[in-house]
């Protein structure tokens, strides 16, 4: 196996370790990681369509549909008719889900300060880095791919 496998392997374990230990951290508080991205997105950017909150999370519009089903039915949130648009909802946080994402971020953020405690503060800094590049890089592969598909469709509809 080579060093760049053996990389992605380690960030994707990671990933997945720190995901389980949230998850489980903000279950106490009642609200799952994945709930608590759309809170958060609510939260902090305001009510959106269902179709904004799929892109800026990166999830396909029926999973949003099924979460968004499941935080009203929970009265986490709330949908109203979208005044610009008849056939779209608006999506809103309620008092009772700011409440929720409120209590559930006390022992998220301890969780990952502790998780990050073990490094140094050149350690962190020097992590930053190394992940601010690879995100750009990402970036930059996945406008690449974008592009060629894109390419690709208006060969096709050209014939």
């Amino acid at each position: 196996m080579n060093d760049t496998v053996e990389l992605a392997q380690g960030m994707f374990k990671l990933y997945h370790q720190v995901s389980r230990l949230l998850n489980e951290c903000m279950m106490d508080e009642g609200v799952s990681l994945a709930r608590s991205k759309f809170l958060f997105l609510l939260a902090c950017e305001g009510p959106q369509r269902s179709t904004d909150i799929a892109a800026t999370l990166g999830f396909a519009p029926r999973t949003v549909t099924e979460a968004i089903d499941g935080l009203e039915r929970d009265k986490l949130v709330t949908r109203e008719p979208d005044p610009r648009d008849r056939r779209a909802k608006i999506v809103s946080i309620t008092e009772t889900g700011r409440a929720v994402i409120s209590a559930a971020m006390e022992p998220k953020e301890k969780t990952v300060k502790a998780i990050f405690d073990i490094l140094e503060d050149g350690q962190k800094a020097q992590l930053c880095e190394i992940l601010e590049c690879l995100s750009a890089r990402t970036l930059e592969l996945q406008r690449e791919r974008d592009e060629a598909r894109l390419g690709a469709a208006e060969s096709r509809a050209t014939g």
